[in-house]
């Protein structure tokens, strides 16, 4: 018999992208992207960060102040990362778990590779225009949008 109270897909995937957004060298906001296929397997990973060959010393991670002397200009969103990182075929149909609400250069993106559904852990800016035209690309192309519905459980196992 199989044992009781393993996660779900929803919770192993949102933990690879809550895991993925550890790596990021942001100071002030961190997140992370699974990209996984219909099959439920990883296709991809991504989290926020300067471009490869870009120094995050180099750089800055401020977020006020003139472009330059910000990180907006610079930074890689972790959703473009895992697109970017995928070197894979078709995304189509794909599940793209994220830690926060794509931006709308993220929801642009998300749309060209044709994922189907977005599974994110928080909508802080909400109220922000740029998250405003993302749900409005993205209900006018068809890709769905959930809140990840966290799980209160003690997870334990042994190895």
């Amino acid at each position: 018999m199989k044992r009781d109270g393993y996660i779900s897909w929803d919770e192993y995937f949102m933990g690879i992208a809550v895991l993925s957004a550890y790596r990021s060298k942001d100071p002030n906001t961190q997140v992370g992207a699974c990209i996984v296929s219909e099959e439920n397997r990883i296709m991809t990973v991504g989290y926020n960060g300067m471009p490869k060959g870009c120094s995050d010393d180099d750089y800055p991670w401020e977020r006020a102040g003139n472009v330059l002397d910000t990180k907006y200009a610079f930074v890689c969103h972790a959703e473009l990362n895992a697109i970017l990182n995928y070197n894979g075929g078709s995304m189509k149909g794909s599940r793209c778990y994220v830690t926060l609400f794509p931006c709308n250069e993220c929801a642009k993106a998300l749309i060209q590779k044709g994922i189907s559904e977005i599974i994110y852990m928080s909508d802080k800016y909400a109220d922000s225009d740029s998250t405003k035209a993302a749900k409005k690309m993205l209900d006018s192309a068809g890709v769905k949008y959930r809140l990840y519905e966290m799980q209160n459980r003690e997870i334990s196992f042994e190895l």
